[in-house]
């Protein structure tokens, strides 16, 4: 014991030997960069808002305010289940990207750990894909919504925007920037690790602000919101897909079945309209490749959120003494952790052994390990994936013929 005793008596001590909960992060705060109704207000700051009116009264309180792709995918965000996001009003012609001396739109967003999601509403050129992406990408703890050019006006558009080449770039001619299609198309380029999801088409929603006018409006608010609500009220293991989207009156484009058979392998989500039960996101798939361990949207989100939880509460672990007593309490901390996602449904396995595994010991800390100053644990986790393509096999067989079931048989 570190303590020197030189009076006979009794000593009591507390010895901090009990577990250290590793708490899981918050996954549904939105972070918005574009131009406000009023683009002067706030230009450049980051400004965290709570509900629709606080955006009102922060970046829509003059007369004479129209709606922006910004103001459209707030309403839409917190329609369908946000509860909390920061706005980066960028001003006329501002710049998303940031960079110079002025830390513009996403930069400045970098500062905020609370975000895990990331939208520039209604940016469809090439650039702005790579910026968002990028973003996210460097990060590591959020995942973009990319919106779609806003006009496809046939199947034969729609076929040639998917299979454009995603290394292209928008000329001078063809624009760019707030609402513009990229020669990129609608298909942006590949995040390899499943940073980015992009949603199509355009939707038609009641516009908020005066004169209250049907709108189309890109899609990215209203999706933030079902990834919110998704993730209160299931989990962020559950897709947030086969969700309805609220506020959403018509769609811009009817996608078929077959068109969709082109846009889901490319990591483009459809909203579809169906006769019963409305408009309905209709995709969980990521910018990443379709043979990716990480084409599924709900996979990257819930490591996402696995991996900055076990950052942020194991900090206590640095300059801890790198003995098995410090490797026996990562054990136990991360398994506590991992064993409360399995009971949530977020791992696959029948037992915990099944969906995770947690190794730190003599093997992965050898002493070349240790005397380099580093504690290594190797974690192995089971996600749990979308049940995507629903295949029920139907045959016709003897009538009264017994047919053999589990526990009995079926006459």
């Amino acid at each position: 014991m570190a303590t020197t005793y030189l009076t006979p008596g009794v000593y009591i001590e507390e010895v901090p030997e009990g577990p250290r909960p590793i708490e899981g992060v918050g996954t549904n705060t939105a972070g918005f960069v574009g131009e406000a109704p009023d683009a002067k207000k706030h230009v450049n700051e980051v400004v965290a808002i709570n509900n629709w009116s606080d955006f009102r009264r922060n970046f829509a309180d003059e007369e004479g305010c129209k709606s922006t792709p910004l103001s459209h995918a707030v309403y839409g965000f917190f329609q369908n289940g946000g509860v909390r996001c920061y706005i980066v009003n960028v001003g006329p012609r501002g710049n998303i990207a940031g960079g110079g001396r002025k830390r513009e739109g996403l930069k400045l967003l970098e500062t905020i750990d609370e975000i895990a999601i990331v939208a520039a509403p209604g940016y469809s050129d090439a650039a702005s894909y790579d910026a968002v992406l990028s973003h996210c990408e460097n990060l590591k703890d959020r995942v973009a919504i990319l919106d779609p050019p806003r006009e496809v006006s046939s199947t034969h558009a729609l076929t040639e925007v998917v299979t454009a080449s995603s290394s292209s770039r928008p000329s001078d001619d063809e624009g760019g920037g707030e609402g513009g299609a990229s020669s990129g198309g609608l298909r942006a380029r590949q995040s390899d690790g499943g940073f980015g999801a992009m949603y199509f088409p355009y939707i038609t929603v009641k516009d908020p602000l005066p004169p209250n006018e049907l709108v189309d409006v890109a899609p990215s608010g209203h999706m933030a919101g079902i990834w919110a609500r998704t993730d209160a009220t299931r989990g962020v293991h559950k897709a947030p897909a086969n969700e309805n989207v609220r506020g959403a009156l018509n769609v811009t484009y009817s996608t078929t079945k077959e068109e969709q058979g082109e846009l889901n392998p490319a990591g483009v989500n459809v909203i579809r309209f169906f006769g019963t039960e409305g408009i309905r996101v209709w995709g969980a798939r990521t910018l990443a490749d379709s043979a990716s361990e990480w084409r599924y949207l709900n996979v990257r989100r819930l490591f996402n959120m696995i991996e900055e939880s076990i950052e942020e509460s194991t900090r206590w672990i640095v300059f801890e003494p790198n003995d098995r007593t410090l490797w026996r309490s990562i054990r136990r901390d991360v398994t506590a952790f991992l064993t409360r996602l399995w009971r949530d449904g977020a791992l696959m396995g029948a037992t915990p052994q099944q969906a995770f595994f947690v190794q730190c010991d003599e093997e992965t800390n050898p002493p070349d390990m240790i005397d380099a100053g580093m504690v290594v644990t190797r974690i192995g986790i089971a996600p749990v994936k979308p049940a995507e393509f629903i295949l029920f096999r139907i045959s016709q067989f003897a009538g009264g013929a017994e047919v053999e079931i589990e526990g009995g048989t079926n006459a």
